[in-house]
């Protein structure tokens, strides 16, 4: 799916009003401070330390190589351990196929990278440093799908865990929808955490931002879309729905659930057919399972 032109390449498409003016690329735990020359040593002149990342730090084997072969992505500096750069060879020859041009990696050890990340950060010896992907409004994404029949979308409504949103994407790329939308406000930044989870799929299906969800859904209605939120007091399971047209699965928050206008908003209310003695999933878990219906359901 083309997404909006990155702010400085070019005229930019149409924006949606439902989006926020504009975005720093040092939000959402991007480290700001003095710019990286691309290409430099890891390390600073004072003290040693990696100098501060100028978009969003990636990393793990997937998110970078996806990032690297992705040519909406900026990337600034790619830092490696020798195994880290070994398993990355492919990912580089794809991007020369491709024509892209990419920095050359700058040679760290490990511990450098555990003390760039979030504790725990599983990092597999691969940091990137790359600009925000641009952004991609409601109106592009209508005007994208405008001319299909079958098309379906992942809305959360106010979803705040990275972890879940990343296993979303991961979902939504897997069973083949074609973008998730979230809300501006709780809703986790594009951090490295969000990709890890994602595991490439960050840089295959749009993360659509919108200020009002009820409002987006109404547009996406009035552009051929039927919206099925997902609730436990949904009258009939999801499987009993015709789901083979533009279809929104739209999903609420871990405990509260969707809310009350967006629900109201929706063509239907369907549920899973969960039971016995844990009777609800997980939100990533029940994105999976309703996913995987539909692309049942359209076979």
């Amino acid at each position: 799916m083309t997404r909006s032109r990155h702010p400085g390449s070019g005229p930019a498409s149409s924006r949606s009003s439902d989006r926020a003016a504009d975005r720093s690329p040092d939000r959402g735990g991007e480290r700001s401070g003095a710019k990286a020359q691309q290409g430099s040593s890891p390390r600073s002149a004072k003290g040693g330390r990696p100098p501060a990342a100028r978009g969003v730090l990636l990393y793990g084997l997937h998110p970078v190589a996806a990032a690297w072969t992705n040519p909406e992505r900026r990337i600034h500096r790619l830092l490696a351990t020798d195994s880290g750069r070994a398993a990355l060879e492919p990912a580089f020859a794809a991007a020369r196929a491709l024509g892209l041009q990419r920095p050359e990696a700058s040679p760290v050890d490990r511990l450098e990278l555990d003390r760039m990340l979030p504790a725990g950060a599983v990092h597999q010896g691969i940091v990137v440093d790359a600009s925000p992907l641009p952004e991609l409004g409601i109106e592009d994404l209508c005007n994208e799908l405008e001319s299909e029949t079958s098309a379906v979308i992942v809305a959360l409504d106010q979803v705040t865990d990275p972890h879940n949103v990343g296993a979303i994407l991961r979902s939504a790329a897997a069973f083949g929808a074609r973008a998730v939308v979230v809300t501006e406000r709780h809703a986790p930044e594009t951090t490295g955490v969000l990709a890890k989870s994602a595991s490439g799929a960050l840089e295959a299906v749009p993360l659509v931002r919108v200020t009002n969800l009820a409002r987006a859904l109404t547009d996406l209605q009035q552009n051929g879309f039927w919206s099925v939120g997902l609730a436990e007091s949904g009258e009939s399971t999801l499987a009993k729905l015709d789901l083979t047209g533009k279809t929104v699965l739209v999903m609420g928050a871990e405990g509260s659930g969707l809310r009350r206008l967006t629900m109201e908003r929706c063509d239907a209310i369907a549920r899973l057919p969960t039971g016995g003695p844990v009777g609800s999933l997980n939100v990533s878990n029940a994105a999976a399972v309703a996913l995987y219906e539909v692309a049942r359901l359209r076979e």
